[in-house]
């Protein structure tokens, strides 16, 4: 009895380009839709020098409110009045109450009435933890 073998035709082939499609439209997605931490850190401010400073650590709830040369303030990217900060601060404070951190990156040429100025209004929001950030002090070497 003679057996014969087919050679040739494979069992099937896998198409892989509609999931490549799939992956590469979810990585547009992401890249599209995702809202970057890193905004607040664009703003050209020289933070002045600490002799103590640690590294950030960027904690959930964290606002960053930067403040410039001029005493401009900055949330989000968006320039704010004091008024225009106070209600955020107030807002921020109503939705995660006694949990709100803010970051103050103030400018080491602007005077310190205006940090003092945020200071204040995180008391009146509620926000008990605030801090200044600064830069680690360069040790002669």
């Amino acid at each position: 009895m003679t057996v014969k073998i087919h050679k040739g035709r494979s069992a099937g082939l896998l198409n892989l380009t509609p999931m490549i499609d799939v992956v590469f439209q979810l990585l547009l997605f992401f890249l599209v839709a995702t809202k970057f931490a890193e905004d607040e850190r664009e703003l050209k401010i020289v933070l002045p020098h600490a002799s103590e400073a640690r590294p950030l650590t960027t904690k959930p709830r964290v606002l960053f409110v930067n403040v410039d040369r001029e005493g401009r303030y900055f949330v989000d990217g968006d320039e704010l009045n004091l008024e225009g900060l106070e209600d955020k601060l107030e807002q921020i404070s109503a939705n995660n109450p006694g949990q709100q951190t803010v970051e103050i990156r103030a400018d080491r040429e602007c005077l310190w009435e205006y940090v003092v100025a945020v200071m204040n209004l995180c008391n009146k929001a509620g926000i008990r933890d605030y801090r200044v950030t600064t830069t680690a002090l360069e040790k002669p070497g």
